[in-house]
Order: C-alpha cells, then sequence, then structure tokens
C-alpha cells in the first residue's frame, strides 16, 4: 500500500502501540537486544512475544464490520492528526506542497471549473471522481483485463481506501464495475490495502491483499472470486480465517505490506515476498506456502539495502536475457534474470536492480552492488511522478504489463475543487535491454495506437538558439515518435575544441536549470502544452555533455518550471542520462494527454512522467513547439506527430460491458 501522495519524507519513527516493555523508547532496541550473546534466550522471547501478539490481534478486534466512518479533517487540523499517518503511511497535504515549491505565503491560485474541467485526461484510467492510488492484483481472465485500484469511495483525498475495479478488453478502454472488496471485517477495517493476483495450476485464482485492522496493525488477507464461471469477477469472497499472516518478531506493526504474486519453486511450494524494514534498512521477506492459508517464513530475506528505509509495493519478476517477450512469473533458468522494485516510501520513488535469484534459499543478489535497489545511483522505472508500480504476465500476449500510479502536482485544495485525484500511467511493456543487459526498457502497450487519428510528417533543420512552431491541430491529445541527429560538423568541432566545458560528470537535469539554460550541446527537443507566446511551456528534451575523455554522455529531461502560472503547484525539473550506444540516433516518444505528459527515450531505456497544469496553454490555444537551444550546434529533427482520440472510460451498466465486449 502506498502511502497518499507525500512529498517530503517521513523522519519520524511511529510508535510500537502494542509493546509495553518501554522498547518503543529506542528505535534500536531491537538491534541492541539481538547482539546480547543471550540468544536462546532471545530466540524463546521472540516466540512468546509473537504468540502474545497474535492473540492480541485476534482477540482484542470488536468482533463486527465496521465501517469507516472518520470524517476526512480540515487542512489546518491534517497536518497534526492526519489519518494516513495515523496509520503507519502518509499523506499528501497543501502544506507539504507550498513549502516544497516556495509558496507557502502566497494565496492559491483561483482555479475555475474551466481550467479544472480541461485538466481532466482523456485517454489515461482514472475513476470517475475522488481519489485513487496504487494499481492492485492486475490479470487477464476470461477475456477481459482486470484493474483494481486504491480508492476513496467518499471524497478526493486520502482515506476510507476499498479496492475499485474496472474491465477492458485491450488495456486502453474501459468500463467501471461495483467495488470489489470493502473495508467490512476488523482485520481490514482501516482500509483495504494493496494486494497482487495468483492464478493457481488449476487456472482459478487468489488475491492476496494488507489490511489495516481496527488496531491499525497491517496484516496479510487472502481472497478469492465467488465465481470463477463469471468473467467480470464480480464478486469476492474473504477467507474466513483471515488474516492469514501478522507481522512477524522483530517488524513493526505499521511495518508489513504489499505481498507480491506468488511463484512456483523447484520443490512445488508457492512463495512470495513482502516489503518491510528494520530500523533504516529496507527488506523483503520471504514465506512459502502450499495453500496461501498457513505459511513458513525464511530465515533469509530475499533482499535488503542499508539507508533505504520501509520497502512498499515489492515487485520480483522474471526477465529473458535473450528474448523480447514476458515471462510467467514462475520461469526460472540459465537465461534468466531477476527484477527486484520496491517503491520507497522515505522519498517516493521506484527503484529496481537486474540480478540473480538463488531458488535452493529464496534470495537475490544485484549483479551491480553499486546501483542496488534504492541507492542513490540505482535505476528507476521512472524520473518523473512515478510510484507504487506493479506487473503482471498477460498470458493472453505473452507479456509483462507494468502500472503505476500517477499522483498528483498540484494542491489537494485543488483536488477537492476538481472532485478527483491521481491517474494512472498508460500500460507498458517491460523487457530486459538486450543490448545493454543492465537495464529494463518500457513502452506504451501496441493498443494505444488505436486511438492515433491524423497524422502529419515533419523533417527540418534547427539551428542554435531556434525555436519553431509545429503546425499541428489542438496539441492536448498527441503521440510524437521523434529523431533528433546532431550536425556531424558541429559535434567535430565541438570536441575538437579544448575550450569546451567539460560537464558530463557534473550536469544532472535538476540541477541544471532546465531548457533555458544553454549548452554546446543542448537542450533540444519539444515544448510541449505551450501557449503561443512561451509564456507557459513543458519542455521534453535531450541535453548532451561532453566529457573529460572527449566522449559524450546524453540525458534525457522534462522541466515543468514554466509549465503554469499556479502557484499552489509544484514544477520540478526531472530526468537522468540515458544510455545511447554506437550507431544509434537519439529517439524519443512523447504522450500528451492533458495534465500528463510522458516521454521516453532511446526505446524506452528512460522514461519521465509528469504532471502540468497550465492556466493559458489549454484546449485550442495549447501548441506544439521543437526547439535547439544549443549554443553552436545545428540538428536535424525528424517527427511524425498524432492527434489521439479519447479512450472510452464508462460507468458500469450492463449496456456499457456489452458496448466494450464487441469492440
Amino acid at each position: 500500500m502506498a502511502s497518499s501522495d507525500a512529498l517530503l519524507p517521513i523522519s519520524a519513527r511511529e510508535e510500537d502501540p502494542l509493546l509495553s516493555d518501554g522498547s518503543r523508547c529506542d528505535p534500536n532496541a531491537e538491534t541492541h537486544r539481538r547482539r546480547r550473546p543471550v540468544k536462546g534466550l532471545l530466540a524463546v522471547s521472540f516466540g512468546l512475544l509473537f504468540i502474545a501478539f497474535y492473540v492480541v490481534l485476534i482477540a482484542t478486534h470488536d468482533g463486527s464490520s465496521r465501517s469507516n466512518d472518520v470524517k476526512i479533517e480540515s487542512d489546518e487540523t491534517a497536518t497534526t492528526t492526519s489519518r494516513a499517518r495515523l496509520a503507519g503511511v502518509s499523506e499528501k497535504s497543501n502544506g507539504q506542497l507550498w513549502k516544497l515549491s516556495g509558496e507557502r505565503n502566497t494565496v492559491s491560485f483561483a482555479w475555475n471549473n474551466s481550467v479544472l474541467s480541461w485538466q481532466r485526461t482523456a485517454f489515461h484510467f482514472q475513476p470517475e471522481q475522488n481519489w485513487m492510488n496504487d494499481p492492485n492484483g492486475p490479470l487477464f481472465y476470461k477475456g477481459w483485463y482486470h484493474f483494481f485500484y486504491q480508492y476513496n469511495p467518499n471524497a478526493a483525498v486520502w482515506g476510507d481506501i476499498v479496492w475499485g475495479h474496472a474491465v477492458s478488453k485491450d488495456l486502453i478502454h474501459w468500463v467501471h464495475l461495483p467495488i470489489a472488496m470493502v473495508a467490512d471485517q476488523w482485520y481490514d477495517a482501516n482500509g483495504v490495502w494493496t494486494g497482487s493476483a495468483t492464478f493457481l495450476d488449476d487456472g482459478s485464482l487468489v488475491m492476496l491483499y494488507t489490511g489495516s485492522t481496527d488496531k491499525s496493525v497491517q496484516v496479510q488477507n487472502l481472497a478469492y472470486p465467488e465465481d470463477l464461471n463469471d468473467p467480470l469477477l464480480l464478486k469476492w469472497v474473504k477467507y474466513s480465517g483471515n488474516p492469514v499472516l501478522v507481522p512477524p518478531p522483530g517488524i513493526l506493526p505499521k511495518d508489513f505490506r504489499d505481498p507480491t504474486t506468488a511463484w512456483k519453486t523447484s520443490d512445488g511450494k508457492w512463495r512470495i515476498t513482502i516489503g518491510s524494514k528494520i530500523n533504516k534498512t529496507g527488506i523483503s521477506l520471504v514465506y512459502d506456502t502450499i495453500d496461501f492459508k498457513t505459511y513458513e517464513k525464511h530465515d533469509t530475506l530475499l533482499h535488503k539495502v542499508p539507508n533505504t528505509g520501509m520497502w512498499e509495493c515489492v515487485d520480483f519478476y522474471p526477465v529473458s536475457k535473450t528474448a523480447v517477450n514476458g515471462l510467467d512469473t514462475s520461469v526460472n533458468g540459465p537465461n534468466v534474470k531477476h527484477i527486484v522494485k520496491a517503491s520507497m516510501d522515505d522519498t517516493r520513488f521506484d527503484h529496481y536492480a537486474v540480478g540473480t535469484y538463488f531458488d535452493s534459499n529464496g534470495t537475490w543478489i544485484p549483479d551491480d552492488p553499486t546501483i542496488d535497489v534504492g541507492m542513490s545511483a540505482s535505476l528507476r522505472y521512472d524520473y518523473g511522478k512515478f510510484y507504487a508500480s506493479k506487473t503482471f504476465y498477460d498470458q493472453n500476449k505473452g507479456r509483462r504489463i507494468l502500472w503505476s500510479w500517477i499522483g498528483e502536482s498540484d494542491s489537494e485544495a485543488a483536488d477537492v475543487q476538481k472532485g478527483w485525484s491521481s491517474l494512472q500511467g498508460i500500460p507498458r511493456t517491460v523487457v530486459l535491454d538486450t543490448k545493454t543487459g543492465k537495464n529494463l526498457v518500457q513502452w506504451p502497450v501496441e493498443e494505444i495506437k488505436s486511438l492515433r487519428l491524423s497524422s502529419k510528417q515533419f523533417d527540418m533543420e534547427v539551428g542554435p538558439g531556434s525555436v519553431v512552431p509545429v503546425d499541428v491541430d489542438s496539441a492536448a491529445q498527441l503521440d510524437i515518435e521523434a529523431e533528433f541527429e546532431i550536425n556531424k560538423e558541429s559535434l567535430d568541432k565541438i570536441l575538437g575544441d579544448a575550450s569546451v566545458v567539460v560537464e558530463a560528470e557534473e550536469f544532472s537535469c535538476q540541477k541544471s536549470g532546465g531548457a533555458s539554460v544553454r549548452g554546446a550541446l543542448g537542450p533540444f527537443g519539444f515544448s510541449v502544452l505551450a501557449d503561443k507566446s512561451l509564456s507557459e511551456q513543458t519542455p521534453v528534451y535531450f541535453y548532451v555533455a561532453k566529457g573529460k575523455d572527449s566522449k559524450l554522455k546524453t540525458f534525457f529531461c522534462t522541466d515543468t518550471s514554466r509549465s503554469t502560472f499556479a502557484n499552489d503547484v509544484v514544477k520540478p525539473i526531472y530526468g537522468s542520462s540515458v544510455p545511447v550506444l554506437k550507431g544509434e540516433k537519439l529517439t524519443m516518444r512523447i504522450l500528451v494527454d492533458h495534465s500528463i505528459v510522458e516521454g521516453f527515450a532511446q526505446a524506452g531505456r528512460t522514461c519521465i512522467s509528469s504532471r502540468v497544469y497550465p492556466t493559458k496553454a489549454i484546449y485550442g490555444a495549447a501548441k506544439l513547439f521543437v526547439f535547439n537551444n544549443a549554443i553552436d550546434a545545428t540538428i536535424t529533427a525528424s517527427f511524425k506527430v498524432w492527434q489521439m482520440n479519447s479512450a472510452f472510460i464508462h460507468p458500469y451498466s450492463e449496456e456499457a460491458v456489452r458496448a466494450l465486449s464487441s469492440t
């Protein structure tokens, strides 16, 4: 369960409400005890504590179905008694956003309904109204793609979390279904949190999910479809023996969440992993099961990385070293690598690493320990607004699909005014980059092309310091595919000029000052969602930097600092380096859909999702420009721009389901 959209790290450690021995006063108390030589006494003590914890957990609940009737607090009150913080997760608030954007003492922007209505996307998945966060249990079943998600049916802010549910034939057009699971039992009274689906050998289906109990303890629960013959999976049954897992000894009650899809071991058991932390070390616990009702905990961890904090929404899956197709989660072998991904609660980033899995003891090690999961230099799925992601194996087309929650960058007050918050990124295929062997590549699912309408092809030379308007109609819904080449004469001149500043080792998109700061070989790219005068614009661009050895290093960036005149919006500069192999042109793809811009560089080696909220560059005033802000280099740009249709995303009705099934 990713917390609601926190933009500041949580620095305070939650006290353990179930311990009464005074250890909660010392955050390192458990560690100190483990280092004492009296290991036998320690083991007995932990065993007794675990039994007592489980007895208290089962015995102290009120035994009745309970609704979440706590009212959403005012913004002023929420800063001290936030429901999310009490539950053990963090929460988005106006104060946090304004502090980041430097506008804390400024009156918030006067949004009007016309501007807010424009912000709603046309082909990204989002509920009809209210709050949404993590993707849950995506799957393909009897001809339908199913998507479940964390949802507040009562407000556009985090709270009262249940499982929303929608179905699709193609991952693009959707029908919302009735809520799949609600918080109606003591073991999920404070929220039906994130979970994952697993197909069993007989084709049946189970769902493991985290529940926040009536005592705000995080436990794991089992649910399954009431009718396996129902392709829409409308009704779900919670196992009468829930919870099936409670926090083990040494794990705090609010640090145990988000079970993965299970995979088969070599001895025929099912195995899952669950995110947690010990002090500041992020960890992934491992459990084996035969029936998903009883579990055996491993003494070893799947993986751990010091100083990374709580690991949320852990994902674990195989990728082929040689093929571009996806793999079922249970596949293993000599031509397979395994990915460990964790969502970092402290930083709100999704980090992953490529490595080797050992079935015999349920452990995993990274290929490159210097870029291990959660480290500052480690790889990320996306370098923008992208969190709590989850993959699933699509057996229908033999591919692995990645979903992710794309939160808002505006204020909570604006979300309440417009009546909704958050969306999901366009589903992406994800495979190992067989050219480098070191990173993943992600690409929008092929079905998104079905929304393409009219297109125009452009080929042009763009000189240094140039900004060129692109002659397209409305620029609010676009799919852009582009290739760029730096003029060889310009490139040779710069590489041979000792006076050109060497900056590859120091450059970063975030600290560069954005697209307006000029260098010898960049920036160059597109300004999307721009008004005619460029007073509002969101540049998506490459920046090529010269290194000490005269080799080039390429960066892919998105600059939202001038995306809007609104002051209650966080406007970062996102980006990272992107591998460019010998003989490759610089390529990018951009999906523009009103308030979201998704960029993919070099076939998806580096990706950036950003939320933007223009006040002038909307409706017919939204324009597209190609630019080259390099000081010396001329570039050649060859690109195609498609207008994009809107997706069919409708409320539930039998007619809507029939209409979707006939497409």
